[in-house]
């Protein structure tokens, strides 16, 4: 930082500026050294279902349509063994008016802000969502700025994330464009403090509640359809919110048995999402392990104190994809159902087109989202940036892929694999940062935990109290 002392003096602030800009009491919600009332603070958003979809009806979000892809299912069915073969859907997310899901979390967030009295919102991020906050910003006459990680210190930007800092401005937003590094949580907390803006956190309750809209429709659109809910439901996971969001929105529609959840990540496990020399050299700039794994094992990592985004509660499984891989659906789902989408939402798409090949053919698998495409996120721009940054393209076994090196298109869809994350090791992590997170916060030794701390960590981990008890005395005794 040009200015050591400033920084440390407004991170020493974070607290008390975060609570200002959200208008939450987090402190309120705590119950244990680990522990603290989640539905309780899912319970601090004033709206229930059918205010939400009001609300995101105001600007035009919500309803968006399922299609079936026949193709695609065909396909995945020649490759399938005899009776598998999972009927795919998509739910197009697409179609909200920033372009994809995250408009539903916008909406929400931008409308409590008008109600609360702000002039305006801050978004830190460089995705989808920066967009989402911009368009409906200017539905409701606030304000906006977004604030991204674009850069590297050579100044090398990634198309993806210029690409969307343009569809921001264009709905009026200011953009301030930094380069990788802890500049990014300074520069967002000190606007915070010096405009008096609203945080729109992709991790209040008030977004997580905007996706529950999500989860609802696409269980309503099923059974309407169909005369029953998907069998599986495949979710892009990075911060957790899309996951929980969704999953909690389908447990609310949910009067026959529920699906279950899987969450599936771009795969670029050895990369550094912090580090200047790696921050190029992926061509996903969200819906990866980078991400995905870090937020499920600590989700409190976040720019508010408690995160409203907790995915070990609802996944029932948890997939990986390569990056070649879905550069290879987002050109299959162009070209055998004519949408061009992507590319983060194709994650699960990638995923779904494997999985179906576990499940019988009468059997539904849903992709929870899609998200619009455009200059900076085609798959040739991609590509052909990860060449100019010194990454081997190449047709073969997506197997061979090495983030940061290799980038493998399948010679084959029958290529295209959904790889294994251990679920119950990522549990046992969740656990182990669980303690580490209260020690920092004064828990002492936590050589004991109590009653409350140990439900917590059932409903975190959804183990049982046996597995949890267990885990936490073999973890403390050694720790």
């Amino acid at each position: 930082m040009k200015n050591s002392g400033e920084y440390t003096e407004v991170m020493s602030r974070k607290s008390e500026i975060l609570k200002k800009a959200v208008g939450l009491d987090y402190e309120g919600f705590e119950s244990g050294a680990i522990a603290f009332d989640y539905e309780a603070l899912m319970g601090s958003v004033p709206y229930d279902l059918k205010q939400i979809q009001q609300i995101q009806g105001e600007t035009g979000v919500g309803n968006t349509p399922v299609f079936e892809l026949r193709n695609l299912t065909e396909l995945a069915r020649s490759y399938a063994p005899a009776g598998k073969g999972a009927r795919i859907l998509l739910k197009d997310e697409a179609a909200n008016p920033s372009g994809s899901f995250k408009a539903r979390r916008a909406a929400l967030s931008v409308y409590q802000a008008k109600k609360s009295g702000f002039k305006g919102v801050i978004a830190a991020t460089s995705g989808n969502y920066g967009a989402a906050v911009a368009s409906q910003a200017a539905m409701r006459g606030l304000d906006c700025i977004v604030v991204q990680e674009c850069y590297d210190s050579h100044g090398v930007g990634q198309p993806e994330i210029i690409e969307k800092a343009r569809k921001c401005e264009a709905y009026g937003a200011e953009v301030l464009q930094l380069s990788v590094g802890p500049e990014l949580f300074f520069v967002f907390l000190k606007l915070l403090e010096e405009t008096g803006f609203f945080n729109a956190s992709l991790y209040t309750p008030y977004a997580v509640a905007g996706i529950e809209s999500l989860g609802y429709e696409l269980m309503v659109q099923t059974r309407e359809r169909y005369g029953r809910g998907p069998d599986a439901v495949v979710v892009t996971n990075a911060g957790g919110g899309n996951l929980t969001g969704t999953a909690r929105g389908i447990a609310g529609a949910a009067s026959d048995s529920l699906p279950r959840i899987v969450a599936a990540s771009v795969d670029l496990r050895g990369l550094n999402m912090a580090s200047d020399g790696d921050f190029n050299r992926k061509s996903f700039t969200t819906g990866h392990t980078g991400f995905g794994i870090p937020f499920s094992v600590f989700p409190d990592r976040s720019d508010v104190p408690r995160s409203a985004a907790r995915p070990l509660r609802y996944l029932d499984r948890y997939v990986t994809v390569k990056q070649g891989e879905v550069f290879f659906m987002t050109e299959a789902l162009a070209r055998l159902e004519g949408l061009e989408r992507g590319p983060a939402g194709n994650t699960s798409l990638a995923a779904a087109f494997a999985l179906a090949q576990e499940m019988d053919r009468e059997q539904i698998i849903l992709v929870q989202e899609t998200e619009y495409t455009g200059a900076g996120k085609h798959v040739q721009p991609q590509l052909a940036f990860a060449r100019q940054e010194g990454i081997h393209v190449y047709l073969g076994d997506p197997a061979e892929e090495v983030p940061g090196e290799s980038i493998v298109l399948p010679e084959t869809p029958g290529l295209i694999r959904a790889r294994e994350i251990d679920v119950e090791e990522l549990k046992k992590s969740y656990i182990r940062h669980g303690i580490d997170f209260a020690r920092q916060r004064g828990g002492g030794d936590l050589k004991s935990l109590s009653e409350k701390d140990v439900e917590f960590l059932m409903q975190e981990t959804r183990g049982d109290r046996s597995w949890v008890e267990n885990y936490l005395h073999d973890f403390l005794e050694e720790g």
